[in-house]
């Protein structure tokens, strides 16, 4: 199905700053809404349930598992994540642009559903770079870091399956096109036509 709204999948090996990057986009472009995900892992900081993610117990995720509600889900690091299918659907449907940060699997997932979902994978500029993020963030342990490394070459392997990929050298820059790709999917012939629909039969374009 063709909907009016984007939808912005955007994947990141741990410590490339796909999360910075996003909140970046969403407060320079207020038609990009996020996408909240399901989550069985404990609350980091200043996150709050309902904002960041959506906080649930293993039962209640089994529960949503069975019952078919999510768009895709995988397991990371040990923890799971999910995505509710008709909140999605509900958004775009209504001709939001949403974004979705998520893992590599379940990227490809939606894809697999959505075929019109834009799919984004963000790079470090280097393995140094990335350890250095990691350590820097102050959040793992040395046993986590070098599991999250090791993850990191997994999914780094599979960024050919993405529509684009930013490098996040320079993080001005990275935010210029992460901003850009969201703005030319606006452009696209099709989503053109919806959103301009009276200038398209003006003009005797079908």
């Amino acid at each position: 199905m063709d909907y009016p709204g984007n939808l912005i999948v955007v994947a990141a090996p741990s410590g490339a700053g796909k999360s910075s990057l996003v909140k970046a986009l969403l407060e320079l472009d207020s038609k990009v809404q996020p996408s909240v995900s399901h989550t069985t892992r404990a609350p980091r900081g200043q996150e709050n349930h309902g904002r960041e993610y959506f906080f649930t117990s293993q039962e209640e995720f089994d529960a949503m598992v069975k019952a078919g509600a999510f768009l895709e889900w995988a397991e990371v690091h040990g923890n799971r994540y999910g995505t509710s299918k008709k909140a999605i659907e509900d958004r775009i449907a209504q001709g939001a642009d949403v974004v979705l940060e998520i893992d590599f699997q379940g990227a490809i997932q939606i894809k697999q559903i959505f075929a019109n979902a834009v799919l984004i994978f963000i790079l470090p500029p280097s393995w140094e770079e990335l350890r250095s993020r990691l350590e820097r963030r102050g959040e793992d342990s040395p046993e986590v870091i070098e599991l999250r490394l090791k993850n990191a070459a997994v999914e780094m392997a599979q960024a050919s399956k993405f529509d684009f990929v930013i490098i996040n050298e320079l993080f001005d820059r990275a935010v210029f096109d992460l901003k850009a790709i969201v703005h030319a999917q606006r452009l696209k012939f099709s989503a053109q036509r919806r959103a301009r629909s009276d200038t398209f039969k003006s003009l005797n374009i079908g």
